[in-house]
Order: C-alpha cells, then sequence, then structure tokens
C-alpha cells in the first residue's frame, strides 16, 4: 500500500509543482560541500539518532518540508517512534525526552534564533553540563548544516513526498513508549 501511495504523490507532484532548481546539478561543488559537512556529523561521536532530532526539530522551526518528511522517515526507520515525533514542537511540556535531548533541542532552538548577536549563556551553561566542548561544537555544526539545507530547499522550492529511507526498522512505539516512561521529565498538568 505505502508504494502506491508514494508513486500517486510522485505523480502529482510532477504533474503540479516542479522546483526551481537541482542544487546538485546547479551548484555540484558546493552540494558536494555540504555532503561532506554530514559525513563528518556521521562520524562526530554524537548519536546518530540525537542529531536526527535535532535536524528534524530545527526544520520544523523553519517550515521546510522536504527536511521535515526526510527526517521524521530517518528517524522512524531507525526505529524512533511516533509519540516523540508527534510531541517534538511541544518537548519542553513531554516527559518523552531524556536531559541529554532537552539540552541538545534547547541548543538547537537558541542557535537557530540567535537574538542580539549570541546564544544565551543560560542556554549554553545547560547545554554544557551534558555535553563536552566538542559535542557542542559538533551541535552547533549540525544546526547550522541543517539550517543551510533547510534554506536551500526552501529557496529551491524541493518538492516532498519523494524521500524514502534506506534503513527500515519494526514499528516500536510500544517499546518506546516504556523506555521513556523512566526518564526524569518535568510534571504535564491538564493545561499543558
Amino acid at each position: 500500500m505505502h508504494e502506491v501511495v508514494q508513486t500517486f504523490i510522485s505523480k502529482i507532484v510532477d504533474q503540479t509543482i516542479g522546483p526551481r532548481f537541482d542544487l546538485a546539478k546547479a551548484a555540484p561543488g558546493g552540494y558536494n560541500a555540504m555532503m561532506g559537512i554530514e559525513g563528518y556529523l556521521q562520524q562526530c561521536g554524537i548519536e546518530e539518532g540525537l542529531v536526527e532530532l535535532v535536524k528534524l526539530r530545527v526544520s520544523q522551526m523553519n517550515g521546510c518540508a522536504v527536511c521535515l518528511e526526510m527526517h521524521w522517515k530517518n528517524l522512524r526507520a531507525r526505529g524512533e517512534c511516533e509519540t516523540r515525533l508527534y510531541s517534538l514542537d511541544g518537548w519542553r511540556n513531554c516527559p518523552y525526552y531524556s536531559d541529554r535531548e532537552r539540552a541538545a533541542l534547547e541548543w538547537a532552538e537558541a542557535v537557530t534564533q540567535i537574538t542580539n548577536g549570541r546564544v544565551p549563556d543560560e542556554v549554553y551553561q545547560h547545554s554544557s553540563d551534558h555535553f563536552t566542548e566538542k559535542e557542542l561544537a559538533d551541535l552547533a555544526l549540525a544546526v547550522a548544516t541543517i539550517n543551510a539545507w533547510n534554506r536551500l530547499a526552501i529557496s529551491a522550492m524541493t518538492v516532498a513526498g519523494q524521500y524514502t529511507p534506506t534503513q527500515q526498522s519494526e514499528d516500536s512505539d510500544q517499546n518506546c513508549v516504556r523506555s521513556r516512561r523512566k526518564l526524569k521529565s518535568p510534571a504535564i498538568t491538564a493545561s499543558g
């Protein structure tokens, strides 16, 4: 069924919406440089799932449909549960994220929305409680890179609906929810 839907989406997209340009073809040197950074991020030592979660959150903030699709599907293929993905936009009010994930998400949001010319000291301090100096530098690089990808995809009008992850996993929502119950998290009120 999934393949039928994917084929339908591809046909509709081809008939109605088209990209302005293909970055890989129009600027292959720049595209390859960006892919080089991605290669570095894959081996930098930070958990790949955490980097993907950060990329998804930043893509939510920027409204990049292609990147939302890609990172959502990549996380699902890695075994991430829908519960955590659905609630990512409200991560501060959900019990599903570890302290390290919360620090990474806070850092990602602050780096994406730099105001007054800097990331607030309290965000840096909180994040540095959970990440080494190298890890924070690598997270900043991951955030800068996904922000660049978002802007490139949005300006090129890259079309969503055609991405298929290379890795596939079984549906693991129940295992995910059970394993996350042990996390320390803020209390959720009826209004939250």
